[in-house]
């Protein structure tokens, strides 16, 4: 496999020695498919290489026109997508994934997720196996996989994951799936990684003083803490001056004692939803996007 290079950006090498760039851009609840496709465009021209979807976002085809009219090379980038829950089985998830190659126009994609550990996801896992094997996929891993459910796939699997992808941020750190995945070689790859805009955490005053130590926003620091800590992580936003912000953050290093700064706003309190939840498992399986 021909390695690709990302002129400028720190990379990880996943388990399977495929490079994913440190920083990539998500397009979570992008649901105006014009600013989704913009906002893509954009970060491209910044210099984002690795662009996160779903098909339970249903912008895979906004996403795919943004590549398309980006003007660059579809091999200098790295696209990553999952496969939702009703799709999660030996029987279903080929059928998702080649839909998702259909909208975002693409012959393979460089990373597939399951994107929860429910329904079959042994028997999905499976097919994304094949699927790699066959060079349709260059890595597979998953997002939101408590250790439990790791254990379970790992027993089934030929193919370790590369990436777990998770609610991570200053507020929520998960340091013992953390330290799982680290155990594992599995890369930690937080979603929501600035705590979806929460006030508290923007608006911290230690943090807003660190910022101005190097002339960065709170947000800039806590993307630093991220990439600092080994993390693969995909910041969002549609607005373009905040989307180069957050890519600007490649040109100072916080100290141990800034990195622990951020490291005691742990609550442990998620803000989002718990995989261990029965009831939000429940309503996964029963939200049917169009795709």
């Amino acid at each position: 496999m021909q390695q690709k290079t990302y002129t400028g950006q720190p990379v990880i090498t996943l388990n399977n020695g495929v490079d994913i760039p440190a920083l990539g851009f998500g397009v979570w609840q992008m649901e105006d498919l014009q600013e989704c496709e913009n906002a893509v465009v954009k970060a491209i021209e910044t210099g984002y290489r690795m662009i996160d979807t779903a098909s339970i976002y249903q912008n895979e085809t906004a996403v795919g026109n943004a590549i398309r009219n980006s003007g660059t090379d579809r091999e200098d980038l790295f696209i990553t997508s999952k496969l939702w829950v009703q799709d999660t089985s030996y029987e279903k998830a080929k059928g998702a994934f080649h839909r998702t190659l259909d909208r975002l126009q693409l012959d393979y994609l460089d990373m597939y997720l399951i994107h929860w550990p429910y329904a079959d996801f042994t028997g999905a896992w499976k097919a994304m196996e094949e699927l790699y094997r066959e060079g349709k996929i260059k890595a597979i891993g998953v997002c939101n996989f408590p250790p439990d459910k790791l254990e379970e796939l790992k027993a089934a699997a030929t193919i370790l994951p590369v990436i777990n992808q998770i609610e991570l941020h200053p507020l929520f750190q998960q340091k013992e799936l953390q330290k799982y995945n680290r155990e594992n070689n599995i890369v930690t790859q937080p979603w929501s990684p600035l705590g979806n805009g929460n006030a508290g955490l923007l608006e911290n005053t230690e943090l807003q003083s660190i910022g101005e130590k190097y002339g960065k926003t709170v947000a800039q620091v806590i993307l630093r803490w991220h990439l600092q800590e080994g993390f693969c992580v995909i910041p969002k936003s549609v607005t373009p001056s905040r989307i180069e912000e957050n890519f600007n953050v490649f040109d100072f290093e916080l100290t141990e004692n800034e990195m622990n700064a951020v490291r005691t706003l742990d609550t442990g309190k998620r803000l989002f939803f718990d995989p261990k939840d029965p009831e939000w498992e429940q309503k996964m399986l029963k939200a049917v996007a169009n795709i």
